[in-house]
């Protein structure tokens, strides 16, 4: 019977019922957003119930988590600081310190010190945000503050345009920590801290009130996050630096860099109203600029009528303030003057002193000037990998612990093996084989396209289970090696079955490319990354989940009952075929094609050639990729090993 001009071809797709180009993004939008509005909701209940002590305590309290043990605070020995150099200015002199925060990794600290005013001084960290101190946005405020009174101390950030570049780069460098279980934050927040500790060894600084802080963009989020983490800091001023996650982060899909996306960020309802809502009740001036091209005022401006709300819920009201400065993305010497007339009403309880200091009189110092040289072999890649090399001695040896490791890695429960469902399409003979299409629904949105391929007769012995990040056709297509090992068009050997699939993300499944992605720090693969990391659950788990379902799809075909099951997996899919041997334990065999050799190689090496979606938060706390392989329990064949460069080794390094 001849079909219909119309009609769907037999050997086609399986419809999804989804836009698969955009079905891994919705998917994680949609599960960070109602993370956040879950934590709305938690927000809106402490300001309705008055519940705010409960409410501060458990966002601090998860901050904390996030960022681990910090080599700072107020039980740090204080640091051994080593003064660089002096120059002498009108109203205040410069003095560069180095002084070490993690061991070997030195704070480039250059502070403006009042002239002209009796000591000691109170004090203010003005952290750096993407930037440098040399720039006009943290020179011009620390001599305002310096010359109306108050000592203040600044820093470069890791990489950047500061003195600390190497092995520190945000991109590169940033998302190494996820493998221990840490965040590139903690180096932002550490170093801030650190100042405070060196502040207080000084004999002109009046450390009874505490100190105050303030920044810019990425200093603004560094005085929040410090500010929870140390109740040193009395006074928080964070500048252009706000913006609803939902928005920017989220809907918009920006990557921005991996600092500002802790693991479970989203998860734990860390947003930024939150961090301002739980600094409660230190006083807060809150600033930002009507031109900023980054930070909307219309955001910026609803998030401070919910943390007004909450600030006066928690009895101090007249302690958070607004400044909306006619200005863009900076911090200007208007806010630098609005800062210190707030210090001086809300912290010092004095009346305002501030002289009258004309914006002519002020400029900028040489950078050389500013300079401290502090070390550059001691970096995030390196503090990263001694960690690394801390948590290989305390991991858990044995096959059990590893399968239980990579269990909770991936979230696999009965739950979502109970979830699953597959819509198989009709058969199509092609030779001695039928190809069915098929598509896996492995979670509420996510539908995994996929290519089963079965003999025409009898059972199948064995079938191959295969995942690619290159897509599932890859090793199928003209004669493929895939074809070649199921004996496609051969009809005399015996002949084996293959299943196929994209995991999300991957070859059907590939997101399509939205606008922010197009900048040079921008990627689809980063976005994934940070995002699926701050809610909780990364992208390589979400794909560990659905190869196990894939698996059980197998195991329950009729024509697969006994045989043998081979997973094999090409590049992160091999990745992600080891994950699956180590949970599963019943496997006929698994095969690894281009993989990665080992997660501490990606510490070893300067530059990573693989997506950011390798980094897996907190793996090698669990286990290794030998520890996977050696927990599989079946015979293995691994095929060009690669390093993080994506080189082959030779035969003597491996």
């Amino acid at each position: 019977m001849k079909a219909p001009a119309g009609a769907a071809l037999p050997q086609a797709p399986v419809p999804s019922g989804v836009d698969l180009r955009m079905m891994l993004r919705n998917h994680v939008v949609r599960r960070s957003i109602e993370c956040l509005e879950a934590a709305g909701r938690r927000r809106e209940e402490a300001i309705r119930t008055g519940a705010i002590a409960g409410f501060r305590d458990t966002i601090r309290a998860r901050l904390a988590v996030s960022h681990d043990s910090l080599p700072a605070g107020a039980g740090a020995a204080p640091p051994a600081a080593r003064t660089v150099s002096v120059h002498h200015r009108m109203g205040y002199r410069i003095e560069n310190i180095l002084f070490e925060s993690f061991p070997g990794w030195e704070v480039n600290a250059t502070v403006y010190v009042p002239e002209g005013f009796p000591a000691p001084f109170p004090a203010i960290v003005v952290p750096v945000g993407h930037s440098g101190k040399q720039f006009s946005s943290y020179q011009l405020p620390c001599q305002f503050f310096a010359r109306s009174g108050f000592l203040a101390i600044t820093f470069d950030p890791p990489g950047q345009a500061g003195e600390k570049q190497r092995g520190n780069d945000h991109f590169r460098d940033g998302v190494r920590p996820y493998l221990t279980g840490d965040s590139s934050s903690r180096y932002f927040v550490a170093d801030a801290l650190r100042c405070i500790d060196y502040l207080y060894t000084r004999a002109d600084v009046d450390s009874g009130p505490g100190v105050a802080m303030t920044g810019v963009s990425g200093g603004g989020t560094t005085t929040l996050m410090a500010g929870l983490l140390d109740d040193r800091i009395r006074v928080l001023g964070p500048s252009c630096c706000l913006s609803p996650l939902a928005d920017l982060a989220i809907r918009q899909c920006y990557a921005g860099c991996p600092e500002d996306r802790m693991w479970r960020r989203y998860a734990d309802g860390l947003d930024f109203v939150d961090l301002l809502c739980a600094a409660a009740p230190k006083p807060v001036l809150i600033m930002a600029g009507r031109a900023d091209e980054v930070f909307r005022l219309e955001d910026t401006e609803e998030m401070v009528a919910v943390v007004r709300r909450f600030y006066r819920s928690a009895g101090a009201g007249e302690g958070m303030e607004f400044f909306a400065d006619e200005s863009g993305h900076a911090y200007t010497l208007n806010q630098a003057a609005r800062f210190v007339d707030f210090l001086d009403r809300r912290w010092l309880e004095r009346a305002a002193r501030r002289p009258d200091l004309p914006a002519d009189s002020f400029s900028l110092n040489p950078t050389g000037h500013l300079q401290c040289d502090p070390r550059q072999d001691v970096n995030i890649r390196t503090l990263t990998r001694e960690r690394a090399l801390e948590l290989r001695k305390q991991r858990a040896p044995g096959r059990e612990a590893t399968c239980r490791s990579a269990l909770a890695q991936c979230g696999w429960t009965s739950g979502f093996r109970e979830g699953v469902r597959v819509e198989v399409g009709p058969p199509f003979q092609t030779w001695v084989h039928q190809v069915r299409q098929l598509s896996l629904e492995t979670e509420p949105g996510i539908r995994v396209p996929g290519t089963w391929i079965a003999p025409m007769a009898g059972s199948v012995r064995p079938v191959l289970l295969h995942f690619d990040d290159a897509g599932r056709d890859r090793l199928l297509e003209a004669g493929g090696i895939l074809g070649r090992a199921i004996r496609f068009v051969d009809r005399e050997g015996p002949t084996r079955g293959c299943l196929t699939v994209d995991l999300r993300g991957w070859g059907d499944t590939e997101p399509a490319m939205l606008p922010y992605e197009i900048a040079s720090w921008g990627s689809r693969q980063r976005f994934f990354a940070y995002s699926s990391f701050a809610l909780g659950d990364s992208t390589m788990g979400m794909r560990v989940r659905d190869g196990l379902a894939a698996l059980d799809f197998l195991r329950g075909r009729p024509e697969c009952a006994g045989a043998p099951v081979i997973v094999s997996g090409c590049g992160l899919g091999g990745l992600v075929a080891a994950q699956v041997a180590a949970i599963d334990h019943h496997l006929g065999g698994l095969v690894l094609w281009d993989c990665l050799r080992a997660f501490e190689d990606l510490l070893e090496a300067e530059d990573c050639a693989w997506s950011p979606e390798v980094f897996i938060p907190g793996v090698l706390r669990d286990y290794e990729v030998a520890d996977l392989l050696a927990a599989a329990d079946c015979p293995i064949r691994w095929i060009n090993p690669l390093d993080a460069m994506k080189r082959s080794f030779e035969p003597a390094d491996l």
